[in-house]
């Protein structure tokens, strides 16, 4: 029971930490972002790379 509970706590963890991050991405303002090369259309996808590796 406890390995479930800490599974859960990490996935929910997980993904908080995703969405904060494609909101941060999303604010970002346009200069900032094309100085570091991204495009804010794709937040999801780098949140994705960032949060969960894939």
């Amino acid at each position: 029971m406890a390995h479930l509970m800490s599974s859960l706590r990490s996935r929910l963890q997980k993904r908080a930490a995703y969405h904060r991050t494609v909101r941060e991405i999303r604010s970002m303002p346009l200069d900032v972002a094309l100085d570091l090369d991204i495009h804010q259309d794709d937040a999801e996808k780098i949140a994705q790379r960032a949060i969960y590796g894939r």
